[in-house]
C-alpha cells in the first residue's frame, strides 16, 4: 500500500477527532482508532514514516502516531 494513501487515511482519522478540545485526548484516539482497526503492516508502515520525518502527517493525526509507536503497536 502507498504511504501516501495511508498519511491521507491517519489525516481524515485525526481530522474527525480535532473537535476533541483536549489534544492529549485527541492523540489517544486516534492512536486507539489506528490500534483497533487498521491491519498490523498498515501500522508498521505509517510508524516507519514517521521515523523518517512523517511528511503530510499533520495534527493530531501524527501525535496519535507517536502515542502508537510508542506502545509498540
Amino acid at each position: 500500500m502507498r504511504i501516501d494513501y495511508l498519511v491521507d487515511m491517519a489525516n481524515d482519522i485525526g481530522a474527525f477527532f480535532a473537535a476533541e478540545p483536549d489534544p492529549a485526548a485527541a492523540a489517544q484516539a486516534v492512536a486507539s482508532h489506528l490500534r483497533r482497526t487498521w491491519e498490523p503492516r498498515m501500522r508498521r508502515a505509517l510508524i516507519e514514516h514517521l521515523a523518517t520525518g512523517g511528511a503530510g502527517l499533520g495534527q493530531p493525526a501524527r501525535a496519535g502516531v507517536v502515542l502508537l509507536a510508542g506502545s509498540g503497536s
